[in-house]
């Protein structure tokens, strides 16, 4: 072979293999996403499209649990885990260890909102916000529940409505643990009732959108899914009794909506929010909807309250009638939720009224 034909077969060879190489690489850019999504065992991610190009300038939640305060300045060294960015709602609970410490806190709380939830700005002074949690219904406000929480605890974002038409997991455990996007590393802890919109699975995960935008992710058995394009079926009371039992000898707190701990209304429109039906956040406004039933009425899940002046004044505590002479409620400081008879002369005395919310 001479040299001329020598160079022609180099140059073809040399073509062959640069192809080769191309084609190799590009085999490998394409299996690469799918590997990186991978899922232990193999498995891959699916991401749901449900994001919207919709967009607006919303402030959420950033902690496991805000509490909202009357002013600013209240909060004693015993609270600081409840002010802090994240907190540490046990040892907040924790160190609040008798009746006296936790009464403290009446009338200078004001509600709790959970992470993620979306807050209305009204006020800023220094290191405080004065906002209104937004779905909490109260005649305070028709934007929501209005207090103070530190601002630490509250992220502006700008892309919150993108993912209105995702399903929402509901934590239906009393607590469970929010992971990073390795599913490995533990974020926080969430209570029951918090909610956040899904944009991915993988069996046995749900994969959730967080305020500051990163993935975080969820057990699925910790969680319920709610589709916003399905109409949520009707509650029976046997179901939200059931997951109201599930809270006895939680201590009593003043403001509380979350897990660690509940106050009478707290407790009440908690449970109920968690099945679908949106409750106002005070027993003053609760007693104001649904329908009217008597003492003879009562069927189990109607709401019972309790008012000043033997039943006469203003209202100032509600429980849940769950059958048999027997209602459940988070009654005050130093006490827990409880199953007690109606006929306990401290309450019975007091009735008020009750209303139903379940058909």
């Amino acid at each position: 072979m001479n040299e001329q034909s020598k160079g022609r077969l180099h140059r073809r060879t040399g073509a062959a293999m640069i192809l080769w190489i191309m084609s190799v690489l590009l085999l490998w850019s394409a299996w690469l996403p799918a590997s990186a999504n991978a899922a232990e065992g193999g498995q891959a991610v699916t991401d749901l499209d449900c994001k919207t190009n919709a967009t607006a300038r919303k402030h959420l939640v950033n902690v496991a649990v805000a509490t909202l305060w009357t002013e600013p300045g209240l909060a004693r060294k015993l609270d600081a885990p409840s002010l802090t960015s994240p907190v540490d709602m046990n040892a907040w609970t924790k160190a609040m260890n008798t009746a006296d410490k936790r009464r403290w806190l009446t009338g200078k709380t004001e509600t709790q909102a959970l992470y993620g939830q979306e807050l209305r700005l009204l006020q800023v002074k220094g290191d405080w916000a004065y906002v209104a949690v937004v779905g909490q219904s109260t005649p305070k406000s028709s934007y929501g529940y209005p207090g103070w929480m530190p601002k630490a605890q509250m992220l502006t974002v700008n892309e919150a409505s993108s993912y209105s038409n995702c399903s929402i997991a509901v934590v239906s455990d009393k607590t469970t643990t929010l992971y990073g996007e390795d599913r490995r590393t533990d974020l926080m802890e969430l209570s029951f009732n918090t909610r956040l919109p899904i944009t991915k699975r993988i069996d046995g995960w749900i994969g959730v959108h967080l305020p500051d935008y990163r993935t975080g992710w969820l057990k699925e058995s910790a969680v319920k899914v709610i589709d916003p394009s399905k109409e949520l079926p009707a509650p029976t009371a046997a179901e939200v009794i059931a997951t109201g039992k599930r809270f006895l000898g939680l201590p009593y707190l003043w403001a509380g909506v979350s897990a660690y701990g509940f106050d009478c209304s707290g407790f009440t429109s908690t449970i109920y929010g968690f099945h679908g039906i949106s409750l106002p956040r005070d027993a003053s406004a609760q007693i104001k909807e649904g329908k009217a039933v008597s003492w003879n009425e009562l069927k189990p899940g109607d709401l019972m309250f309790f008012a000043h002046k033997q039943g006469k004044g203003s209202v100032h505590h509600v429980s849940m009638y769950i059958g048999n002479g027997q209602m459940m409620h988070s009654p005050k400081a130093g006490k827990t939720v409880e199953i007690i008879s109606i006929n306990t002369p401290a309450y019975k005395t007091e009735f008020a009224g009750a209303r139903r919310y379940i058909q």
